[in-house]
């Protein structure tokens, strides 16, 4: 058994290396801030303003009017009182602009943010070299996340953090106004505002945990929606019957994730009802005192008046401290998902000065190569020693599971042997930057990509920089073979080969997007590879499975001829489009059981052999066929 290296490369990152704060503090704050200001530092600045304007105004009111009352019933000066009423409807006209202006630099704030965050999330994605990240569900759920908070936490954050400033300043102005009037009261109304803030600040990390705990129920969920609703899938569905099933697997867990979000929304409305039952008792206790008050002199009508503003300003700021602060901590909760994205180390090791890869000028080498996802997870691939000559084409044979794909992982360097290396001239290729490696190399998946593009990008995405220059997509095109069905299109290469954007349109107008068969799209996905042009490694994996024999024999021609005196990778369950292959590796269960060119193989009556003459049987009378247990052998 091979000793492992600690750690399984590839993994998605850890929180623990990130850096990331755990649970909202000071650092998370600042990160949530920093990123609203450098968005939109005008729109910040003015938005913070206003806000703290609106945090005086409550009081600045309350004190215009019981200074009013006062004077009203002190019969003053016709003057006095006109200049009284002209700042009391001054007051009440910039507290009704304020909040329009303050939700729309709050929805400009929104946009920017998102903006600047959504370029740093993906940026950060697209910092991952291999695979790992996008095959661990608990990274899928942090991305998930990720993507929701840093669209609106940014600015959830500012104006939760706002609304606390312009509570508290509201709060301190009308508990200094009663103060003046009744001490006590003052003191009973703080008093009352502190279970209503704890009470808040639980409810909304029980809502920030249930949002993580349904995250997987909502993935499942989405899985199911868009398996009812994709072209791909609605053959099977249709012809199966199957969407009844799906449908209810799909109602299945939106039930479970709303009785989670039900359960919350249950604990918050008696939690808020019993605050506001609280809130109540002390307005009616604090009304009664001070008509008592009012009634044996002790109190000015217009200290009633500032007195009744005051509990009742205290109480819907306090209300909305409460809020503003649940908001906050909950998104900043969340927002820690965002940072786990992009504070994020490497998921693959890379050296701090990584070393030069030259043109190959003799082979790649996988010596003793061992590989397996993750610690508690089957070997994929055991002991595997491999060389690929420069200039020859090798194919890769065996069962499904073999391990053949994962190999073009490795090889792609997607995942780093658990054990062994991948030597390119003698080169470590994890001591190489990932991009010049796969700078190198070139192409087609298994489950190669299909775009919702042009035909031209479909191609050029193989090497952007062929989107200015139209006669290497060109090119490529003929060489997959199909230059000819583009140039029937309505557009030519400017065709959308969707018509996913265009609803309602005309299904019969093809200018709006054509639906491409099976075979056409994987003669794109391999035009995308051959434009990448020069490249010393080609990797055809499963190339031809979509073509008919007469198209497979052709694509290879094109494909020889291209790629002529260059190392070729080739998967294929069709053995016969492997047969010219200068050698031939055939694997089962991680292993290299045999090799050798194809006359040979058959000579000697193994694995290889087998597989042949089962496949062969296909196309002449049947002899007796070996047992698949045999085959397998």
């Amino acid at each position: 058994m091979p000793i492992e290296k600690s750690g399984v490369s590839g993994q998605a990152p850890n929180p623990a290396r990130t850096g990331v704060e755990r649970g909202p503090g000071p650092k998370r704050l600042a990160a949530a801030l920093a990123l609203g200001f450098e968005a939109a530092p005008t729109a910040l600045l003015v938005y913070a303003a206003l806000d703290l304007v609106g945090g005086v105004l409550p009081v600045g009111l309350g004190w215009l009017t019981k200074i009013a009352l006062d004077h009203l019933t002190a019969h003053a000066q016709a003057s006095t009182l006109a200049a009284l009423a002209v700042g009391l409807a001054a007051v009440g006209v910039v507290q009704a602009v304020l909040p329009h202006l303050s939700a729309y630099l709050q929805a400009e704030l929104g946009r920017r943010t998102g903006t600047l965050a959504q370029n740093r999330l993906f940026s950060a994605v697209g910092r991952f070299a291999g695979l790992g990240p996008f095959e661990d569900p608990e990274f899928l759920d942090t991305l998930r996340m990720a993507k929701q908070s840093g669209r609106n936490t940014p600015g959830a954050v500012v104006s939760g953090t706002l609304g606390v400033a312009r509570a508290g300043i509201t709060i301190t102005g009308f508990l200094a106004s009663l103060a003046a009037l009744a001490p006590l009261m003052a003191v009973f109304v703080l008093v009352f505002a502190l279970p209503v803030l704890a009470a808040e600040i639980v409810l909304s990390r029980r809502r920030a945990e249930m949002l993580w705990s349904i995250s997987p129920g909502e993935r499942r969920e989405l899985f199911f929606d868009q398996l009812l609703s994709d072209v791909n899938a609605a053959k099977e569905v249709r012809l199966f019957g199957s969407g009844g099933f799906l449908l209810g697997r799909m109602q299945r867990e939106r039930l479970t994730t709303d009785a989670s979000r039900r359960r919350i929304d249950r604990r918050e409305l008696s939690t808020q009802s019993g605050l506001a039952l609280l809130a109540a008792l002390v307005s009616g206790a604090g009304l009664v005192w001070a008509l008592q008050s009012a009634r044996s002199g002790a109190l000015t009508l217009g200290d009633i008046a500032i007195f009744i503003a005051a509990v009742a300003g205290v109480q819907a700021a306090v209300a909305q401290l409460a809020d503003s602060t649940a908001r906050a901590h909950q998104a900043l909760t969340l927002f820690g998902h965002y940072q786990e994205v992009t504070m994020a180390g490497p998921d693959l090791e890379r050296r701090a000065d990584p070393r030069p890869l030259p043109p190959l000028e003799h082979h790649i080498e996988l010596r003793d190569v061992w590989f397996r996802y993750a610690e508690d997870q089957p070997w994929i691939i055991r002991g595997v020693d491999l060389v690929i000559p420069r200039g020859q084409s090798l194919a890769l044979v065996g069962l499904n599971g073999a391990g053949k794909s994962t190999l073009v992982k490795l090889l792609c360097r997607f995942y780093d042997p658990t054990c062994g290396a991948i030597l390119w001239d003698g080169v470590d290729i994890r001591d190489v930057a990932p991009e010049e490696l796969r700078s190198r190399m070139s192409a087609v998946f298994q489950d190669f990509m299909h775009y919702d593009l042009t035909v031209r990008e479909n191609i050029a995405l193989g090497d952007p920089d062929t989107l200015d220059d139209p006669a290497r997509v060109t090119e490529a095109a003929r060489r997959a073979g199909v230059h000819e069905t583009i140039a029937g299109f309505p557009l030519g290469y400017d065709t959308l080969v969707t018509r996913t954007f265009f609803p309602g349109t005309d299904e019969d107008d093809a200018t709006t997007g054509v639906l491409l068969s099976g075979g056409q799209m994987q003669r794109l996905a391999l035009a995308r590879a051959l434009v990448r042009e020069r490249r010393d490694f080609l990797i055809l994996d499963e190339p031809t499975s979509g073509l008919d024999a007469e198209a497979e024999y052709q694509l290879h021609v094109e494909v020889d001829d291209f790629h002529r005196g260059g190392t070729r990778l080739l998967i294929s369950h069709r053995l016969g489009s492997v047969r010219d292959a200068d050698r031939i590796v055939v694997l089962a269960q991680g292993r290299i059981v045999e090799q050798g060119d194809h006359s040979a193989l058959l000579a000697r009556g193994g694995a290889y052999a087998r597989l042949f003459t089962l496949q062969a049987a296909g196309y002449s009378e049947r002899p007796e066929l070996p047992s698949a247990q045999e085959a397998a052998r």
